[in-house]
């Protein structure tokens, strides 16, 4: 482009001309220049991964966690199991008696105790045994239900259960059927209290 040379006179009537200044148009275009490239080094790159931490699986977490929590817990205990010998033949219901509550005491080692009863009680329940002719239990009911802890009547007659059968009865006198009293402790123990009266 042609320059103007501003030392000329201007004509009269002619417009006035604003000159061209060659260092500010290079000026002007440097700095054009300059910003577009700042602009560049600037904006982000699409294909950048994000500087944030990596989103997590929260069902993963969870199931790991259930997982760990899992693997830590316990079943309860079973109680032991003791098969006991052949019960002997009673001459009275005084020996079937002393002969049951033995048997209870021995075919449930782990929900039972010997030795003198606490003052304190958790429970009282009293049940009645109702025998078949050989000795096997034909029902069980309670005599007396306890005030609290009722769920010594149901621990009462699983050991019942397990400490059967108590010897032929057959040729003892009618009904064949006695009670037991059931001393349990806090911990959910049981004494028969025939055996507390005998001084066991």
């Amino acid at each position: 482009m042609r320059s103007i040379d501003v030392s000329r006179p201007r004509a009269p009537g002619a417009p006035w001309v604003q000159p061209f200044d060659r260092l500010s148009g290079t000026a002007l275009a440097m700095a054009l220049a300059l910003s577009l490239g700042l602009g560049a080094c600037t904006a982000p790159s699409p294909d950048k991964p994000s500087d944030g931490p990596a989103p997590t699986d929260r069902s993963s977490q969870a199931a790991g966690a259930t997982g760990s929590l899992g693997g830590s817990a316990q079943a309860p205990k079973a109680p032991r199991v003791v098969k006991l010998p052949p019960p002997r033949a009673s001459r009275n219901w005084a020996e079937v008696r002393r002969q049951a509550a033995e048997r209870l005491v021995a075919a449930n080692p782990d929900s039972s105790y010997m030795g003198k009863p606490p003052f304190m009680l958790l429970a009282i329940p009293v049940m009645t045994i109702e025998l078949n002719a050989d000795g096997s239990v034909r029902h069980i009911s309670v005599m007396r239900h306890p005030s609290q802890a009722k769920d010594t009547v149901q621990l009462a007659t699983q050991a019942i259960q397990r400490a059967a059968p108590y010897g032929d009865v057959s040729k003892l006198p009618k009904p064949w059927k006695f009670n037991e009293t059931f001393l349990f402790k806090e911990d959910r123990k049981c004494k028969p209290m025939t055996l507390d009266r005998a001084g066991s």
